[in-house]
């Protein structure tokens, strides 16, 4: 049912073409969980009948993505900190947690918000301990438009060569997500390696 109602809103989304496209990757991005592939993996077939251009379709969707992003930035930014500050010690959170939590978005919070635009299920929320953490906005915007831009892209290219096929897409769909999260896994290493020597 949930997949019918899904489906009935993408239909909806489409017959607004690019600005739905945008409308549904900024609610995507924000605090509102919406599975893009839903969105850009049809726009990618799309595409690749000639009925979109895949140029204006990653426009949308990146522009779409960056702004949902800094919804919950702005938000954390302005809130997150004073809600954590005074209702933080009822989840075990104090104060030293913050610092530390800023402390760590200062030396890796462009990796931190790079992987996690990456990891399914996080995308969403790492806006949130940068925006808490006060991260540099221009920093936040770089790296979060390069984790967004890439996920955008594979789900438009899987739609543009695979089209209509959904069992096919399922599959291709868990390979990629598999190949990406061992990628992002190797890449975390290297980073946390390079870190430690230059402690040393």
């Amino acid at each position: 049912m949930l997949r019918e109602l899904a489906q009935d809103l993408v239909d909806l989304i489409f017959d607004w073409g690019y600005l739905g496209i945008f409308i549904m990757m900024a609610i995507e991005s924000s605090f509102i969980p919406f599975p893009s592939e839903i969105v850009l993996i049809p726009a990618g077939y799309l595409a690749s009948k000639g009925e979109m251009n895949i140029v204006f379709i990653m426009s949308s969707a990146l522009s779409g993505s960056m702004v949902g992003a800094f919804v919950n930035y702005y938000l954390s930014l302005l809130l997150g900190r004073k809600l954590l500050i005074k209702y933080g010690k009822y989840f075990f959170i104090k104060e030293q947690t913050l610092q530390k939590m800023d402390d760590f978005f200062i030396k890796h919070g462009h990796i931190s918000t790079f992987v996690g635009r990456l990891i399914p299920g996080i995308r969403q929320l790492i806006s949130v301990p940068a925006g808490i953490a006060k991260m540099n906005i221009g920093i936040f915007s770089i790296y979060t438009a390069l984790g967004a831009g890439i996920w955008a892209l594979v789900l438009t290219l899987l739609g543009y060569f695979i089209g209509e096929n959904q069992e096919l897409i399922d599959i291709y769909l868990k390979q990629i997500t598999m190949v990406v999260l061992l990628i992002l896994v190797i890449l975390s290493s290297v980073y946390i390696y390079y870190q430690s020597k230059k402690k040393d």
